[in-house]
């Protein structure tokens, strides 16, 4: 498994639903988004993810596609240089993933963008086709952003793309690449004056003469009146985080500055705060396995599903059948994929190869669909039992009370009918996964099969129990017609389907 990390930077910080909305198109694929950190002074959000690089690929494309349709970068204004929507996206190797690798996930989602979305895209870093084009700061600076790029992208071929029109859309350009990992850390000072922060960053960054494998820009911080210097540390190895604070902060003691406080952007590996705690503490001896969590976490990634579970047997509310739906429908997709792709390839099937690649790429996507509704229908749960809380003392807030509850009733009715409605699809692939699938994988299409339709029929139930609290009578009518509708369509499939399996 090609395991990497994403960190893209979009060029929204200030609106909320929007981030999420983006968020959510990363969600659409089997990737985990492990931090979100917005900047509204610099009008920045940078998302960290992880996951398998192919499904990393898909999953940069579509937020990529999602932010050009949400920022408008003609109207677009903060301290942080950008050249577009999605502004910036580095993949990052991890755990044994090779450089070269991330090198052709960056090229070839450069590509796609380029090709699919029409939208510029310069590559960076290692996946750069030119030497020119090795530093982000060499394309983009805060002298040359987005507004001088409209111009140049069309009349100088040094701002020619790599891939994608020589001109600019609303959206503007993205830059892609591949690196190693990158701290993005800032130290601000409690003064308003730019021009000493501003020879602070200019001292510190290597490229005039400053640290080694540090970047930095001076910025002024609107929101609490102070100024910031922001880094990124390209190498923490070589140049480790408190030999950079400790700079930084003296430069600014010598011009009379107080450091008011230092900010981590996004994520930090373990080996740098081993670093931290070794140079404040002089422990020379400290090692990141003396950490506990560090070893906890080593033993539940290896068996993740029990916390789930164990949740799951517990007396809690939720996870309860609906979430477990989800689940089971998440299995069954996975297995309809499996079957697929046992038949891909193979002797004697020749004739359905193109079909059940697309079985496998659809219920590839349905896994990792109906994995997250067992989520959701967990939140909407949560939603449910929040607005049951909420106070009651006057009529004002009986009757807001009330409100909320039918709101999140219905959502907590929406969720598992939705899960069913996801489930219900991947029937109609088996019947030629039986007919025309690898044999000997029969089994596993009868197990989907059972999967499936109790994924369906358990949220179902889950749709029964929520209508039986809701007041809207067309609501109820709308819902009770699909819930019988889906669990009749269901049937009828699931009996044809399963006719035949003890013969």
């Amino acid at each position: 498994m090609n395991y990497v990390e994403c960190v893209p930077n979009y060029s929204e910080g200030r609106d909320r639903g929007k981030i999420d909305s983006i968020i959510d198109s990363i969600k659409k694929y089997p990737v985990d988004v492990i931090d979100v950190e917005m900047n509204s002074d610099h009008n920045r959000c940078v998302v960290t993810v992880v996951g398998e690089g192919e499904s990393m690929l898909n999953a940069m494309f579509e937020s990529i596609k999602r932010a050009s349709e949400l920022i408008d970068l003609d109207s677009h204004k903060g301290e942080h240089p950008r050249f577009g929507a999605t502004d910036v996206v580095p993949f990052v190797p991890m755990l044994g993933t090779t450089r070269e690798y991330c090198v052709d996930l960056a090229r070839r989602l450069g590509r796609r963008v380029g090709e699919e979305l029409g939208i510029p895209v310069f590559l960076y870093s290692d996946a750069a086709l030119s030497p020119a084009r090795k530093e982000l700061p060499d394309i983009r600076s805060e002298k040359f952003q987005y507004e001088q790029l409209k111009e140049a992208i069309s009349t100088d071929e040094k701002y020619a793309p790599d891939f994608g029109p020589k001109k600019l859309g609303k959206a503007g350009a993205s830059i892609i690449g591949a690196r190693e990992f990158l701290i993005a850390f800032n130290v601000d000072f409690h003064t308003e004056e730019i021009k000493p922060v501003k020879e602070i960053a200019k001292r510190t960054r290597e490229r005039t003469g400053g640290l080694k494998n540090v970047r930095a820009l001076g910025f002024n911080l609107a929101e609490t009146k102070e100024t910031q210097v922001s880094m990124n540390l390209i190498n923490y190895k070589e140049t480790a985080v408190p030999e950079v604070f400790e700079f930084v902060k003296r430069e600014g003691q010598s011009r009379g500055l107080p450091v008011s406080r230092s900010e981590l952007v996004g994520m930090i590996p373990l080996q740098a705060l081993e670093e931290i705690y070794r140079f404040y503490l002089m422990n020379r001896e400290f090692s990141e396995n003396q950490i506990l969590e560090k070893k906890l976490l080593e033993i539940f990634s290896k068996d993740s599903i029990k916390g789930y579970l164990a949740d799951l047997a517990s007396d809690k509310p939720a996870p309860g059948g609906g979430s477990a739906s989800g689940l089971v429908g998440s299995m069954g997709a996975a297995l309809v994929a499996m079957v697929a792709g046992l038949t891909v390839g193979k002797k004697g099937y020749e004739e359905v190869q193109e079909k059940m690649k697309a079985i496998k790429r659809d219920a590839g996507e349905l896994v990792w669909q109906l994995y997250n509704q067992s989520d959701r229908d967990t939140k909407a749960y949560d939603n449910l039992t929040r607005s049951l809380s909420l106070p009651k003392g006057t009529p004002e807030e009986k009757e807001e009370r009330t409100r909320k509850i039918q709101e999140r009733l219905k959502e907590a009715t929406q969720v598992p009918y939705a899960t069913g409605k996801l489930a219900a699809s991947l029937l109609d692939y088996l019947p030629l996964l039986i007919e025309k699938g690898n044999k000997n994988a029969l089994s596993d299409v009868y197990c989907a099969a059972l999967f499936i339709s109790s994924s369906v029929y358990g949220s179902m139930q889950n749709v029964k129990i929520n209508l039986g609290l809701i007041k809207d009578t067309a609501f109820i009518e709308e819902y009770r017609k699909k819930m019988l509708d889906l669990s009749e369509e269901t049937k009828r499939k699931t009996e044809e389907i399963v006719k035949n399996m003890w013969n």
